[in-house]
């Protein structure tokens, strides 16, 4: 079974909606929304607005960024940075493809700021956006960035949200984001639609557990700053509900009777309606929808 290849990995959906949701937001009136920063640890902030939030590393050798929201919240994200720091934008960091994360590429890459990702975020970017968006350094294995006196180390994880996904790890700030795999605000998003898996969601939550240490702060994609416990918590909660959505599957129980059984219900009044989270896990895991 899936799940028992899950346990010992550990031991060493999104529907379509979701984009024609995120490229919604990006076109609603944010002429309304602040761009708050917060500080973190060490060189590192994060800036809270509309969408993602987005990671900042300042220092006399300027600012390392990771994500960017949506376009028209560039001029005041680029304020509240200039608030912190005026140093030059020397890199930005995509920790995945969607738009609340990726939608102020076009901007920050016309003005010549280097953007990086993963390959897979280059390919699924450049299926719709103009070349100014699109990452111009790419990687495949980890990447560590030497500035502000800081180590800032980006690697790959696992598939999980989407098949792209970076976790960062500002290694003398001990700050980790983690982009979208990680979120307090809500259960897991497992895009199948970009690459996403259920799988690799707890493969990739293990790492971040075992990457972070009892003092490291870890910035979630949408949320709060966190710790390890937390994500502990986040990974326990997935394996609970994918354990007894498994023995349903085996039982031939309909998608319908799964969320009837509510399998989430200890998680709910936490993490919100479970719906999305649900049939990614019950596809997966060898129901028909």
């Amino acid at each position: 079974m899936l799940l028992s290849r899950l346990f010992k990995q550990l031991a060493i959906a999104l529907p379509l909606g979701l984009l024609a949701i995120s490229n919604a937001q990006a076109q609603r009136d944010l002429s309304g929304v602040e761009i708050v920063p917060h500080h973190v640890s060490g060189t590192f902030y994060y800036l809270e607005g509309a969408g993602g939030n987005i990671g900042i590393s300042i220092g006399e050798d300027g600012v390392v960024m990771i994500d960017d929201q949506f376009a028209p919240l560039t001029d005041k994200i680029l304020a509240a940075i200039r608030q912190l720091n005026d140093g030059e934008i020397r890199f930005v960091i995509n920790t995945h493809v969607h738009p609340d994360h990726t939608g102020g590429n076009e901007n920050l890459g016309k003005m010549g700021i280097v953007i990086l990702a993963r390959d897979e975020v280059r390919v699924r970017l450049s299926a719709s956006s103009p070349k100014d968006a699109l990452p111009i350094l790419t990687y495949s294995e980890s990447i560590t960035i030497h500035l502000n006196d800081e180590e800032v180390h980006a690697f790959p994880v696992p598939p999980a949200h989407t098949d792209g996904d970076t976790f960062i790890h500002f290694r003398d700030s001990d700050v980790i984001h983690t982009g979208d795999v990680f979120r307090t605000t809500a259960f897991p998003v497992i895009d199948t639609n970009n690459g996403g898996t259920l799988d690799g969601t707890i493969q990739a939550l293990a790492i971040l557990v075992g990457t972070a240490g009892p003092d490291t702060k870890i910035v979630p994609g949408h949320g709060v700053v966190s710790d390890r416990m937390d994500v502990m918590g986040f990974r326990d909660m997935v394996i609970d509900v994918a354990a007894q959505v498994e023995e349903m599957v085996v039982r031939g129980m309909s998608y319908e009777d799964v969320a009837s059984a509510n399998p989430t219900s200890a998680y709910n009044d936490r993490y919100g309606d479970p719906d999305r989270f649900l049939r990614a896990v019950y596809t997966e895991l060898g129901g028909e929808l």
